[in-house]
């Protein structure tokens, strides 16, 4: 695959606008938290800059809950500029002044435009930099331009631009224009910060418009160019849920392509869940109504039955996710069989060809190959080895109610149905423990373990109880006739 990086003898910067509050949301998290494709809008915007310069020239520009928009990214090593007082875009670049002003060239993005590719980042920063341009605006002719700033060029056929102007402001002249600015700059740096305050606040919000820096450097003589995208719908934002939402599917349907693409096979994509950052591979097959989310990871061969939802994990190849089955946090190797209605809880590790079967609850479970547990069970904190048949209706007991305790379990053992294995415990390998039992001391291999009551029958004594409650019945009967004469 060829890189995004920009090949160039000059530093690029990428300042990404992050600091709003997103009002028409009505959601006290911040604007650029909120997720689509199973990502914040921020995380998606920085996994693409990311691809054109590495994350330490990458400047977010945070300001309303500014700590928590912080933590939520720190991971991806970019770097943090504070916006105290929420001023406008041009502000924005204010508060980064000291930041970029290394840089010979810089990137705006908005944090709020998830759908943004590393190539067309790419391709603006390449188009910029030949154009020797001041600032270059990413333009565009959506279908429907209402509410977008109009691009005013002092010829048709020109790609210099005089001004940009919002649509309120236009002239009635001006009104059949349809070329927009999508909110996405490169600028040279110097230029940029020499006429960085000159910028007003005479507009309607009184704020500081970095688009008014069009304006502003065509009158200082220095070159403002356009860069037009064919494709703007990866550059829109959201400004409510509603809209969000529709980016979401945008991004879903891309990511359920982008498989199909690739030789998955996904019955009824509409109806599946998938992130961005799933990765499958090829002759799997995903069936409707599953749900694949964070960053999972499938091989080839395998097989996700309806209902299923698996988040965060690794399966192998020819694994089978049968019906309604949850995974979480948790890795299975190839050839196993998961389900239908089991439980994955985080930390499990599934060995290969290991068969967990209906109603199966597995926490910090390692299962090595070959391990049977069919029905009805829970192993919590369990080690189990190869080969080992888990009967039904097994319990771990691995909490004491202050810690969790494990229990090893050897192999080619043979733990009968409804037993409790009491942890911390061991069980040999090939060892047997006998259903309903309570195990509570080491088994040693080989061995048989029976730990429960010894059976004690009484001949009759059924029928008896229920002569005696017979005739308790019928003299109540005859007390209540003779009540009533």
């Amino acid at each position: 695959m060829a890189s995004n990086k920009v090949e160039s003898t000059s530093r690029l910067a990428v300042v990404i606008m992050a600091a709003g509050k997103g009002t028409r949301l009505k959601s006290r998290r911040p604007k650029v938290l909120h997720e689509i494709g199973g990502k914040t809008l921020l995380s998606h915007v920085i996994a693409a800059a990311s691809q054109v310069v590495p994350p330490g020239d990458i400047y977010a520009v945070v300001g309303h809950q500014a700590e928590t928009v912080r933590a939520v990214v720190a991971s991806s090593g970019i770097r943090f500029v504070e916006q105290t007082e929420q001023r406008g875009t041009g502000h924005a670049i204010q508060c980064a002044r000291q930041a970029i002003a290394s840089y010979e060239n810089i990137l705006v993005l908005s944090g709020d435009a998830p759908l943004i590719q590393p190539e067309t980042l790419s391709a603006l920063a390449a188009f910029h930099q030949a154009q020797q341009a001041a600032m270059t605006l990413t333009s565009a002719e959506p279908a429907e331009p209402t509410g977008y700033g109009r691009v005013i060029h002092p010829a048709s056929d020109s790609i210099e631009v005089i001004n940009i102007i919002e649509q309120k402001m236009l002239a009635p002249a001006q009104s059949s224009l349809r070329e927009v600015n999508m909110g996405l700059y490169a600028f040279r740096t110097a230029p940029l910060l020499a006429h960085l305050d000159t910028l007003t606040t005479d507009n309607p919000h009184g704020e500081l418009y970095l688009t008014d820096m069009a304006r502003v450097l065509h009158a200082a003589g220095e070159r403002v160019v356009a860069f037009h995208t064919a494709n703007p719908d990866e550059l829109l934002g959201a400004n409510t849920i509603s809209e969000m939402m529709a980016l979401d599917a945008n991004l879903r349907i891309a990511t359920a392509s982008r498989l199909m693409a690739a030789g998955v096979t996904i019955f009824r994509p509409e109806t599946c869940v998938i992130d961005a950052d799933v990765e499958v591979a090829p002759d799997t097959v995903i069936e409707p109504f599953v749900q694949l989310l964070g960053r999972t990871r499938i091989g080839s061969d395998s097989r996700i039955r309806s209902y299923s939802v698996v988040e965060n994990c690794t399966l192998g190849n020819d694994v089978l996710i049968l019906q309604s089955c949850v995974l979480a946090d948790s890795t299975v190797a190839d050839g196993a069989r998961i389900g239908p209605f089991a439980h994955l809880r985080p930390g499990c590790e599934i060995g290969e060809e290991v068969h967990i079967g209906n109603f199966v609850e597995a926490k910090k479970a390692r299962l090595r190959k070959g391990v049977k547990a069919g029905h009805l069970t829970y192993l919590g904190d369990a080690d189990v080895d190869e080969r080992t048949n888990i009967g039904a209706g097994v319990i771990t007991c691995n909490y004491d109610g202050v810690h969790k305790h494990i229990t090893h379990i050897g192999k080619d053992a043979f733990i009968g149905s409804d037993s409790t294995l009491v942890a911390p415990v061991s069980v040999g390998d090939g060892a047997y423990i006998g259903a309903g039992s309570c195990v509570t001391k080491d088994v040693p291999a080989g061995a048989l373990a029976v730990a429960r009551a010894h059976q004690v029958t009484k001949e009759g004594w059924a029928n008896a109880r229920r002569a005696r409650q017979k005739t308790k019945e019928e003299s109540r009967k005859g007390e209540l006739r003779t009540s009533k004469e």
